[in-house]
């Protein structure tokens, strides 16, 4: 039977960075290897860091999908624990470590005898900087084995250990990246009749922008767009010639995000054209579509918990952060759950140490909900 805290303290001391994740890989392989061996029924397949792992089943009619990542984050530790990360400027800020020894936890339940249906665990690489997920969706490496439901978890700081917390909807918001350049003439600050003033255009974008929420969203919907990065000029008395935005759009469904996208697009090209400048405008949405889970599966799942000893079934509101699992979940009906793992301090914070009884408690749980599904 695993260890789960030492697999946990290992992983947390070697994380790396999405695609580059070769130490997480190896030490991932060999421990599926071990504990899936003289498993006839076990395949593994790679796919770059990645690794699929099917359990095929003795009278399949489905297959049900376990997500997991893998990557860290280019963060500096500061928790001063023992097992700290070994690479300097790398850290398992948001709880991968967590989330890998969870699904080694559930294999090694699972694996101990055949299931009906087919099981997949999919231990995905660049979840924070390339969505992964999308990467290996477009490039085929689910083959046959793409489920027909996929599940997972992320950690939650602010809940309690045996907290889930999920809804019947959006978990997670899409996210956007935006990058726009306003290109004009640069001249002489004591004529600027003879120049086209590129940092004058990109102030009224950025005040323009603002209405895209307030005015083109509906109150009771949610989206956040958020220009947090704008560069212009060389110098006190020289007119701008260009200007470069760096921004951010979020919102709860893909839909919404579409719109969202259109109207800042509106603007810019608006403000461009008033202005005669050139513009230059990606919107960029890459894999971090919104989380939606399927309603109907999640209310399965939230019946299934509620009625477990020992756990705190919370019916959540969405968050504003992203997740790349929200590209499968576009793909694949399924559900994504938070998981308490109760530190003061968030995600992404270089002090952020989840609680390690929550690695028990969440394989005790999930276990018998995957063999549920799969038997």
């Amino acid at each position: 039977m695993i260890d789960l805290k030492a697999t946990r303290r290992a992983l947390h001391q070697i994380p790396e960075i999405g695609l580059q994740e070769f130490k997480t890989h190896d030490f991932l392989l060999k421990t599926i290897k071990d504990l899936t061996a003289s498993k006839d029924f076990v395949h593994i397949k790679t796919w770059q860091t990645g690794i699929l792992v099917f359990l095929e089943g003795y009278q399949p009619g489905k297959i049900i999908g376990w997500r997991t990542d893998i990557d860290g984050l280019p963060i500096v530790e500061e928790t001063g624990l023992e097992f700290k990360s070994l690479h300097t400027d790398r850290m398992h800020a948001c709880g991968h470590d967590m989330h890998m020894t969870i699904a080694l936890g559930l294999l090694d339940d699972l694996v101990q005898a055949q299931p009906k249906h087919h099981l997949l665990f999919l231990f995905q690489p660049a979840e924070e900087n390339a969505a992964g997920g999308m990467l290996m969706y477009r490039d085929g490496a689910f083959g046959d084995w793409l489920p027909d439901e996929f599940y997972g978890l992320h950690v939650r700081p602010d809940l309690k250990v045996g907290d889930i917390a999920t809804n019947r909807s959006t978990l997670f918001a899409g996210t956007c990246e935006v990058k726009i350049t306003f290109t004009g003439q640069s001249g002489h600050a004591a004529f600027p009749h003879t120049a086209n003033d590129a940092l004058v255009a990109a102030s009224y974008f950025i005040t323009q922008v603002q209405s895209v929420v307030s005015r083109s969203v509906n109150p009771i919907e949610g989206a956040v767009v958020t220009f947090g990065s704008m560069h212009a000029g060389t110098t006190n008395n020289v007119i701008a010639g260009t200007a470069s935005l760096h921004g951010t759009i979020r919102a709860l469904t893909q839909e919404m995000s579409l719109h969202v996208q259109k109207r800042v697009r509106d603007i810019a090209e608006g403000i461009a054209s008033s202005f005669g400048l050139k513009l230059d405008l990606e919107l960029n949405p890459s894999g971090y579509l919104p989380v939606e889970n399927d309603p109907e599966l999640a209310d399965r799942l939230m019946a299934y918990f509620s009625a477990q000893e020992g756990v705190n079934l919370i019916d959540c509101a969405p968050a504003m952060t992203g997740e790349d699992f929200g590209y499968l979940l576009n793909k694949v009906p399924g559900v994504m759950f938070w998981l308490g793992v109760d530190t003061p301090y968030p995600l992404h914070h270089p002090k952020m140490s989840p609680k390690e009884e929550a690695l028990s408690f969440a394989v005790q749980t999930i276990a018998p909900f995957l063999r549920s599904k799969t038997n």
